[in-house]
C-alpha cells in the first residue's frame, strides 16, 4: 500500500518532536511524540484536562499520535490540499504553533484576507502564486515568516536555537519535495542585519573615535576632526563604551 503524502510529512515531524518530554519552561507541560498532555485530553474528551495523568502522555503510540495530527493539524490547516513541499512547510508550521497562526502566515504572504481558514481564495492564491514565482519561492517565503513569528515570542531565549534549527530542516525537506535545491548560503533579512547593526551601533560610533584619537597621537592628519582633540576624543569613546555596559548590566538586574 502506498504511503500517503501525510504519512511521509508526518515523518518528518515526528523525526522533530521526539519522545516524552517535560520542560519545566515549556507551556505544555508533558508531550511526548509533540502531542501535549493537553492535547491528549482533549481528543479523549477528558475533563478537567488534568484529570489526564502524565502516565497517558507517556504511554501514547504512534498510531493514535497519527490520528491527532491528521485531524487536529493536516486537516485543520488543509495542508493536504497544498503542493509537495509547501504542505509539508505549512503543517509542521500548525503542529508548531497552532493551524491558526500557520495559516493566517501564509495568507498574509499571498495577500489575501487574513482569517486563519482556508478557503477557495486562499488556495487560488496558492495556485497562482505557484504558477508565477514556482512553489520553492513560496515556501521559502512561509518559512521566513515563521522564523519571524518565532523571534517575537517570550518563549525564544530559552527554545530559540532548537526552533530556529527546526524550521531550516524543515524547510529543506519542503524544498526537496517540491523538486527544488536550498540555497546553501544562509539567508540574512535586511531586518535581521539592521538589528545587528542597531544593538552594536554605538560600540561602532566609540570605535572610531578612539581610532580617530590614536591616529592623532600618532601625527596623522584628519582634517574632518580639528575641532576634536586626541585625548578627548579617546576619553569621550572610553566613556560611552563603559556607559553602555553600564547601561546594559543594570537593566539586567532590573
Amino acid at each position: 500500500m502506498a504511503r500517503t503524502r501525510f504519512d511521509i510529512c508526518l515523518d518528518s515531524v515526528l523525526a522533530q518532536e521526539g519522545g516524552y518530554a517535560d520542560h519545566p519552561g515549556d507551556p505544555g507541560g508533558a508531550t511526548n511524540l509533540g502531542i501535549t498532555r493537553k492535547t491528549l485530553a482533549r481528543w479523549r474528551q477528558v475533563t478537567p484536562w488534568w484529570a489526564l495523568p502524565k502516565s497517558a502522555v507517556q504511554q501514547l503510540q504512534r498510531p493514535e499520535a497519527g490520528r491527532i495530527y491528521r485531524a487536529g493539524y493536516w486537516d485543520a490547516s488543509r495542508a493536504g490540499q497544498m503542493p509537495h513541499g509547501l504542505d509539508l512547510a505549512l503543517f509542521d508550521f500548525a503542529v508548531n504553533s497552532g493551524p491558526g497562526s500557520a495559516v493566517r502566515s501564509l495568507q498574509a504572504e499571498l495577500g489575501v484576507r487574513v482569517d486563519g481558514a482556508v478557503g477557495p481564495l486562499t488556495l487560488g492564491a496558492v495556485n497562482a502564486r505557484a504558477g508565477t514565482d514556482g512553489i520553492a519561492g513560496l515556501i521559502d517565503a512561509l518559512s521566513d515568516r515563521r522564523l519571524g513569528f518565532l523571534n517575537r515570542l517570550s518563549g525564544f531565549a530559552v527554545f530559540g536555537r532548537g526552533w530556529t534549527r527546526r524550521v531550516a530542516t524543515i524547510r529543506t525537506a519542503a524544498l526537496a519535495a517540491a523538486g527544488a535545491t536550498p540555497s546553501t548560503t544562509p539567508k540574512t533579512t535586511r531586518n535581521q542585519t539592521m538589528d545587528f547593526l542597531n544593538g552594536y551601533k554605538t560600540y561602532i560610533t566609540a570605535a572610531l573615535m578612539l581610532l580617530a584619537g590614536i591616529a592623532q597621537v600618532l601625527g596623522i592628519d584628519l582634517p574632518t576632526l580639528d575641532s576634536g582633540s586626541a585625548g578627548h576624543l579617546i576619553m569621550e569613546s572610553l566613556a560611552v563604551i563603559f556607559l553602555r555596559q553600564g547601561l546594559k548590566t543594570d537593566i539586567g538586574r532590573a
